[in-house]
């Protein structure tokens, strides 16, 4: 396209504001086209795509709509071999893994069902290793597809929360996952993204924290804003699709200070080692307040994040004159749509931003292990699990009527972790020794942190801050039959329902037996369902089952049954 073309395109200009309907996308290589084809056999249509911004994560992957349906003819993109297929509990679901001849892989996840070949692969695998979730390696001869073979079944399994494909290309070799439109598999859009606001942070030399002071920006003011010393931008960001209503990812932000780069953002690739940094990446305390997700463009020292394509320094600011300055954001989807937004910024030091003392009762360093230890607690944190100093700060509260110990308030729930830490809470002494096994350590709503006991100590390893005490799990999980009961005939019924919950520890196992023989029970966790489809060869007669549920605290329920099929 030329450049008089692109600037013919433009639809708004107001305020600083500028929508153009497409400009060139950044891209650091070149990506075959035509050589993936569809994976659904209906017009594409996202409810997510690559890159956008998950509460845990960046999503790694393109989000197909299937019609609120269960059940559409799933299709390998291209010719290759099934290099891995998976069952998990939550995660992925039913997930199938294809190796493609040209170096990528494609990969599709929350499936309802695999096709008769995969499925009797996984079949044997579970009977083998008597569980549910299993993850299965082969090689290029056991599965090869050819492009547009049916290898299964949309569905909703796993942790999805909706009818949906979540559908990824990976490299092969590094397995880093890559934005699936810039293959060719492009869902319609001519939409430009939507800049809601932008936030400046008064940085100076404080660590960024719930304290760092935020001015959030109304994109029709046209003043000059002041500054002074060091400081930072965020934006909030989204983009839509034609016809639809889905927030999704942007595929690039820039941010230039005079029309010169000073931070680049750009969703081309991932990494999984990565993706949880994205408490990292966006305002987190924000985003706990507000629910509100403004995207930083300057990076936290000891964060790992790779999608920085552009960063000069650690992408903050600081003025060397008075004068006024310009900076914009220029936003673009993967087909190149794009919207900017610039604003004007001066140096004044008659501005003194409003700060928040900040203190602790222990300074900790983002670059070496940091401990702390009081009467009835001890924190050590790795190296690598800050993402910038931190005033650390603790307290002790009163014991809650189901505690063990008193409540431990470690910092706050606003700072976020790239690892997990150890935490260790005292109990006291009315743990007795026949509670010890079940003891847990859990924050204020009462939702577990895992934990045991250990030469006085209950001691786990959590990946956030926040306020914890420690309980005991002693109540087995439920069993709810749902269309079973004694001497039931079940000659007409395909399968066997149970819904199953524990209430604090968690479900940690589940085995069924006919006849005193395993047998396989499927799980769907965020529905608490558990069933078993018959055998075709279980014979005509009476039959008992039993099912046995465990939970982490070894907190066993049995049902048995007798029933005719």
């Amino acid at each position: 396209m030329k450049i008089s073309q692109l600037f013919a395109a433009i639809g708004l200009l107001c305020h600083g504001t500028v929508v153009l309907a497409q400009s060139p996308v950044i891209k650091t290589r070149e990506y075959p086209q035509g050589y993936f084809g569809s994976p659904l056999a209906i017009p594409p249509q996202a409810s997510g795509t690559f890159g956008e911004l998950r509460s845990t994560h960046f999503h790694a992957g393109d989000d197909y709509r299937t019609q609120r349906r269960v059940g559409l003819p799933l299709f390998a993109v291209a010719d290759g071999y099934v290099s891995r297929v998976r069952v998990q509990i939550g995660g992925g679901g039913n997930s199938v893994y294809i190796n493609h001849p040209n170096g990528y892989t494609s990969v599709y996840l929350h499936m309802h069902e695999f096709n008769a070949q995969l499925a009797a692969i996984v079949k044997a695998k579970q009977y083998e290793l008597r569980r549910f979730d299993v993850d299965i390696p082969l090689d290029e001869t056991a599965v090869p597809v050819k492009k547009g073979a049916r290898i299964g079944l949309t569905g909703n399994s796993g942790s999805s929360q909706g009818p949906h494909l979540h559908f990824e290309i990976r490299d092969t070799k590094t397995e880093a996952p890559l934005n699936p439109q810039l293959f060719g598999l492009k869902f319609p859009d001519n939409v430009p993204p939507t800049i809601h606001g932008i936030t400046i942070y008064d940085l100076a030399d404080e660590p960024f924290s719930e304290h760092t002071p935020r001015r959030h920006l109304s994109l029709k003011d046209n003043q000059v804003i002041p500054v002074n010393g060091r400081f930072g931008v965020g934006i909030n960001t989204v983009d839509r699709h034609n016809g639809t209503s889905f927030n999704n990812g942007v595929y690039s932000i820039e941010l230039l200070l005079d029309n010169s780069p000073v931070s680049t953002v750009l969703f081309e690739a991932l990494s999984f080692s990565t993706s949880g940094t994205i408490h990292s990446y966006v305002d987190y305390p924000y985003y706990i307040l507000k629910k509100t997700r403004v995207q930083k463009s300057f990076k936290d020292p000891n964060n790992p994040v790779n999608i920085f394509h552009v960063l000069e320094g650690d992408g903050s600011i600081t003025l060397a004159d008075d004068k006024e300055h310009s900076l914009t954001y220029r936003v673009r989807d993967v087909h190149g749509n794009t919207s900017t937004h610039t604003f004007r910024v001066r140096n004044d030091p008659s501005y003194v931003p409003v700060r928040q003392r900040t203190t602790g009762t222990a300074m900790f360093r983002y670059d070496r292990e940091n401990r702390f230890e009081a009467e009835n607690i001890e924190v050590i944190i790795p190296p690598s699990a800050l993402y910038d100093h931190l005033h650390f700060n603790y307290h002790q509260g009163a014991q809650p009527k189901d505690g063990y110990s008193m409540i431990q308030h470690v910092h706050n729930r606003f700072i976020p972790l790239a690892e997990s830490y150890e935490l260790k809470i005292r109990p006291n002494e009315s743990l007795t020794d026949d509670l010890k096994p079940k003891a847990i350590i859990v924050d204020l709503e009462r939702k577990s942190q895992g934990g045991n006991f250990d030469s006085g100590w209950v001691r786990t390893k959590t990946r956030a801050f926040g306020s914890f005490y420690i309980t005991v799990d002693t109540i087995a999980p439920s069993i709810h039959p749902q269309n079973i009961g004694e001497g039931k005939d079940m000659g007409a019924t395909s399968r066997v329902n149970f819904k199953i919950f524990d209430d604090l520890s968690g479900i940690q196992s589940f085995n069924g037996y006919i006849d005193g023989d395993w047998v396989l029970m499927e799980y769907d966790a965020k529905s608490r369902s558990l069933w078993h489809v018959f055998e075709d060869h279980l014979p005509r007669g009476k039959h008992r089952l039993r099912l046995e549920v465990i939970d982490w605290k070894e907190n066993k329920q049995v049902y048995e049954v007798n029933f005719i099929k």
